[in-house]
């Protein structure tokens, strides 16, 4: 089965587009085969729906928060969940979210999933820095409409598997804070570029707790190295993700690595 590893953006362009690192696993080794750039949603959805089997781990939220559902009365079935979200404008996540968190204290604004904290990821209610209520908003609702299988989440095409994933996560295991990217110009140093290469190299060697090893050609590694936005490097790191989780996935624990009890309505992000 093809590997798929997915940088997303919620407004992706010809300057900001989707990255899939597409590649595979064999005997500890993934193999990053090519990158591919997608330019809109509508290219996003074209990819989705197509009949190739893959399992691909894509870095947006699948899923909010059960204390905000709760309190904010909505469903609590996850596809008609992502219905309701779905129909929803940007402007009213933004208004409904603000207001949840301005009637709470300080410290405690934001209501967070049980995999939020484990993953060392921002809460997915999150409509700033990162904007990864709105990531969650052009995402997930599109895997539900393509109807491929999200473990734990909705029962779908088992030839296409999604799991949610996320890079940092990888990649503060090597770097710690260091930053090894920036989508301004400005920022794309000197200091993040030897970040890469070094987080690049712990790839290479398998010095991460998942104990997989990662293969480049020179000018595959040149191209990591050289794109300042990180955004190819975070499509490799979820590539990794979707191998370990492949190599979880057995006759007798057939969960992707995944916890095997996990909020139905939440989600859960692999190898936290």
């Amino acid at each position: 089965m093809m590997l798929i590893g997915c940088d997303f953006s919620s407004a992706p362009t010809r300057r900001k587009p989707i990255v899939l690192a597409l590649g595979s696993s064999a005997g500890g080794r993934v193999q990053l085969a090519r990158l591919v750039q997608l330019h809109s949603l509508d290219d996003f959805d074209a990819w989705l729906r197509q009949p190739a089997g893959w399992l691909g781990a894509f870095d947006f939220p699948f899923g909010l928060p059960r204390e905000l559902v709760e309190q904010l009365g909505w469903p609590l079935g996850w596809p008609a969940l992502m219905a309701h979200y779905a129909g929803l404008s940007r402007a009213e996540i933004r208004q409904t979210f603000a207001a949840f968190c301005d009637a709470r204290p300080v410290g405690g604004k934001f209501a967070h999933r049980a995999t939020d904290r484990p993953a060392g990821a921002s809460p997915s209610m999150k409509w700033v820095n990162p904007p990864v209520a709105y990531m969650l908003h052009a995402g997930a609702p599109r895997l539900l409409a393509a109807g491929v299988h999200l473990p734990g989440l909705h029962d779908g095409d088992r030839n296409r598997v999604a799991l949610e994933a996320y890079p940092g996560l990888l990649a503060r295991e090597v770097l710690g804070h260091r930053s090894y990217k920036s989508d301004d110009r400005v920022k794309q140093t000197a200091e993040r570029l030897i970040a890469r290469k070094d987080l690049i190299t712990a790839l290479e060697m398998g010095q991460t707790r998942l104990g997989l090893r990662l293969k480049l050609t020179h000018a595959q590694r040149d191209t990591l190295v050289d794109d300042g936005s990180g955004d190819a490097l975070d499509a490799v790191l979820c590539l990794m993700q979707a191998a370990w989780a492949q190599t979880q996935h057995t006759q007798d624990a057939p969960c992707y690595g995944l916890p095997a009890e996990i909020d139905p309505l939440e989600g859960w992000i692999v190898s936290a």
